[in-house]
């Protein structure tokens, strides 16, 4: 299928990952593209692994399965790296966003040889800073809309914004810290 961008969310319950992809699917739907946003998990608890994905693509999508060869692997919680093996299946071509205070050298030597580019975002950083507590989903959704360019960046913060405050309507006074939570990680996530 052409213009297809497969993307594999990994984190622990609790995190956002399942939240994220919701969202990076709903903005790219309201851009015109066909979308997928599907969880994986079983029983699990709080803190317990999960993996979510999305597909999104300007054709329709008949493919109903997990993504086995994700061009885009985003990883909430970097403790991951020691347990999951993440990079599985991503493509070399692609790329991978870690939420981390460390260098994408520094975490290089835990992706189990994967050739392909290394971003690195500290996602609790900025997303303490501007809503106060560690919601780590918000600034990895950004991230992964810079890197991967699955949605046109100004489109995506227009969209976040309509979303939010249709989401936070009785919670107003969020809904800028969420907007600057994205704007600043499109800015600060790098490799």
């Amino acid at each position: 299928m052409m213009n297809m961008t497969e993307i594999r969310w990994h984190g622990r319950g609790g995190q956002g990952a399942k939240t994220a992809s919701l969202l990076l699917a709903d903005a790219a739907f309201m851009s015109g593209k066909y979308v997928q946003s599907f969880p994986e998990y079983g029983p699990e608890r709080s803190g317990a692994p999960i993996t979510a994905y999305n597909r999104i693509s300007d054709e329709r999508c008949t493919i109903h399965s997990n993504i086995y060869a994700p061009d885009f692997v985003v990883v909430v919680d970097e403790t991951l790296l020691e347990s999951v093996d993440v990079t599985a299946g991503l493509k070399p071509e692609g790329a991978i966003v870690i939420n981390s205070e460390r260098s994408a050298s520094e975490l290089r030597p835990l992706l189990r040889g994967y050739p392909g580019q290394v971003f690195t975002i500290d996602a609790g950083a900025i997303s303490r800073k501007h809503l106060g507590a560690y919601f780590p989903n918000t600034p990895m959704l950004a991230a992964i809309v810079a890197v991967s360019g699955c949605v046109d960046r100004e489109d995506f913060l227009r969209d976040m914004e309509s979303s939010y405050r249709h989401k936070f309507a009785k919670k107003p006074q969020v809904v800028q810290g969420n907007l600057d939570c994205l704007a600043e990680a499109m800015k600060e996530v790098k490799e």
